[in-house]
């Protein structure tokens, strides 16, 4: 994370079941890579907390269609599953976010309490 070009913290992720370039489709397990932002929360998620990032953007919409192929959705910052918060950063060993970004329930409990509505997301390889 930044802030006004600090960095607040930092967090180990999970490399991905498919990490090599962005997301093209749906179902092809990569994270997307790009600016996006938060745009919904929900705190009754089956993964502690999540956060929703707005992919696809305009790219990753054009991509998608010159592909012909669809681009997904539902990509998340969020926690552990929900009965699993024991496993915390050993969750970074294998790959199961199809997509999305893990963190541990406390890393995505003060990612939540700091970053509001809107803030810009970039995510990068």
């Amino acid at each position: 994370m930044y802030n006004n070009g600090n960095v607040p913290n930092s967090y180990h992720l999970p490399p991905g079941g498919n990490p090599n370039g962005p997301k093209e489709r749906q179902g092809d397990n990569k994270t997307p890579e790009g600016i996006y932002r938060i745009d919904s929360r929900n705190k009754n998620s089956r993964y502690h907390l999540s956060l929703h990032i707005s992919y696809p953007n305009e790219k990753d919409k054009k991509r998608a269609k010159e592909l012909g192929v669809s681009p997904g959705g539902d990509i998340m910052i969020h926690g552990i599953k929900n009965g699993l918060s024991w496993v915390g950063d050993l969750h970074t060993e294998v790959d199961w976010t199809q997509g999305c970004i893990a963190v541990t329930d406390e890393e995505i409990e003060e990612i939540d309490r700091v970053v509001p509505h809107g803030t810009i997301v970039e995510i990068r390889p």
